[in-house]
């Protein structure tokens, strides 16, 4: 027999057809247990014919014409009178597609959907819709949730910038256990009273989930995502290498920080955040208005009548501590970054017409537009009759990538140029060795040692470490946590991957109950 599941039944005849293949059979056994009471029953009361759609048989449909009887109940308490046998393994009750046939459906409409799905059933013999596949998504039942102690929750877009939702991810066995509407503090605080056998919850630095947390789960540990913690500390690092972005213009002769020699960018292209430029001029006087009001008591709608600024504008002046934090902030990155060592080696051989570099970067992958290639070659061959013999200094990214990397993983050239640039920039030299010590600590699973790091890196004043210093402290237990314990948010990022991928899948029937299910239960 082709299929295990088809012994159970006589075979009576088959034939070939167009349209694929039809078999005709009965059950074997003389006997049938009631679906009621369990009783067991010969007695027959009658005879029809079902028919069953089964998996196909190389390509083609297969549909058995199946001779089922119906039995009465010998247990006289029964409240079923009557009952049909079912064949184990093939049929069940108000069926048309075998068993087999229902598990491979529903195994093809979790792991591609509806139409995608219908597309795969059709090229495998099987004749299905996308609602079909979506129906049997639905009838599946829920999950079982267990009693999981280590969960990471993280959140998801259902609609970018509008609807959002929450997952829940079972730490020990790495399978989702919840899918939630919402990100907010009372979401999350329903589900977490309702398991208070949680002992450690796994997060990102979000505030409501840390709210939450607190609120409806004191007796658990907080443990913030290490990954987030060293992105944050990046982000930190290079605020401060732009606040010293006038040290990398002085390069030693020889070290060229990975570009060619006789170029350099011109000064309108890396400008130095500590010059008072227009936009700083405007940035420091605002600051200051902001500043004064703030002293004198005056609350935010306040300022905002007074200046005639939003919102969102006065609390950005409000909450920094110093005008520096501003400036550096203020230094946007741009999207010819990345091919401006590229931009250079070309001038340097002597393609100077921005129109030829602009289809050479599009072909690499550039999405800006001309003018921008164009205005930046224009200052290029300005530096270059001022500056003919010097080389142009590191980008901003690459002095953080330096920084932030193992000293062990260094190239030789690298490791020389940011030797000299703490030469010649001793106020790079304290955040390069906050952020080894962060590292060590970080990789070794020392979090005692996070209020003595603290300390020191308090005590160096950075104003671009300010931040992340404050931002730290907000969360010292957590960040303790994640810096002590072998939790991570990497399982709950993984996963956060997976439902935008399952999403896509869905475009246009991602209704939540659809998508939760496939969340919960795609393998």
């Amino acid at each position: 027999m082709v299929f295990p599941h088809l012994r159970f039944i006589h075979i009576d005849r088959f034939e070939r057809t167009a349209g694929g293949l039809r078999i005709w059979g009965r059950a074997r056994e003389m006997t049938a247990t009631c679906t009621a009471c369990g009783a067991v029953s010969g007695r027959v009361h009658g005879r029809y014919e079902r028919r069953v759609d089964d998996l196909a048989i190389s390509g083609r449909p297969v549909v058995i014409r199946l001779q089922v009887r119906r039995f009465v109940c010998v247990n006289t308490a029964c409240r079923r009178k009557t009952f049909v046998e079912q064949v184990p393994g093939l049929t069940r009750r108000y069926g048309r597609r075998s068993l087999p046939l229902a598990e491979v459906l529903t195994a093809i409409a979790l792991a591609l959907a509806g139409r995608a799905g219908a597309r795969l059933a059709d090229a495998l013999g099987v004749v299905t819709s996308r609602s079909t596949l979506l129906r049997l998504i639905r009838a599946l039942p829920e999950p079982h949730q267990g009693n999981p102690t280590v969960v990471g929750i993280d959140d998801f877009a259902l609609r970018r910038r509008r609807v959002y939702g929450t997952v829940l991810i079972d730490m020990v066995t790495h399978r989702p256990i919840e899918v939630l509407v919402g990100r907010d503090a009372k979401t999350v605080s329903e589900w977490l009273a309702a398991h208070p056998q949680v002992e450690v919850v796994c997060r990102d630095r979000a505030s409501a989930y840390a709210e939450a947390v607190t609120t409806a789960a004191p007796q658990a540990i907080q443990v913030a995502d290490r990954w987030h913690l060293w992105h944050n500390l990046v982000e930190a690092v290079d605020k401060c290498v732009v606040q010293h972005r006038a040290c990398l213009r002085q390069p030693s002769e020889g070290d060229h920080g990975g570009a060619l020699p006789q170029l350099g960018p011109a000064p309108e292209i890396e400008t130095n955040p500590e010059v008072a430029t227009g936009l700083n001029t405007r940035i420091q006087e605002r600051y200051t208005a902001v500043q004064e009001l703030v002293a004198q008591g005056h609350s935010i709608r306040g300022i905002m009548r007074e200046l005639g600024l939003a919102r969102g504008t006065v609390r950005r002046y409000a909450r920094p501590a110093n005008v520096e934090e501003l400036l550096t902030s203020a230094a946007r990155p741009s999207n010819l970054d990345d091919f401006k060592l590229y931009l250079h080696e070309r001038f340097a051989a002597g393609t100077t017409r921005p129109i030829h570099l602009f289809a050479e970067l599009q072909a690499q992958g550039y999405t800006g537009s001309y003018p921008n290639i164009r205005d930046y070659v224009r200052r290029l061959r300005r530096w270059a009759q001022r500056h003919p013999a010097t080389a142009p200094p590191p980008a901003v990214h690459h002095v953080v990538g330096w920084i932030t990397r193992h000293p062990a993983n260094l190239e030789e050239e690298h490791a020389r140029g940011l030797a000299q640039i703490l030469d010649r920039c001793p106020e790079l030299a304290q955040p390069t060795a906050h952020v080894r010590a962060f590292a060590v600590m970080m990789s070794e699973r020392h979090g005692d040692q996070l209020h003595k790091w603290l300390t020191s890196a308090r005590a160096s004043d950075l104003p671009g470490l300010n931040s992340f210093i404050r931002g730290v402290e907000r969360d010292q237990a957590a960040v303790t946590a994640g810096l002590t314990h072998a939790w991570s948010s990497g399982p709950v990022e993984g996963h956060v991957n997976r439902i935008k991928m399952i999403k896509r899948q869905m475009f246009g029937r991602a209704n939540f109950d659809l998508l939760r299910k496939r969340i919960l239960l795609t393998p």
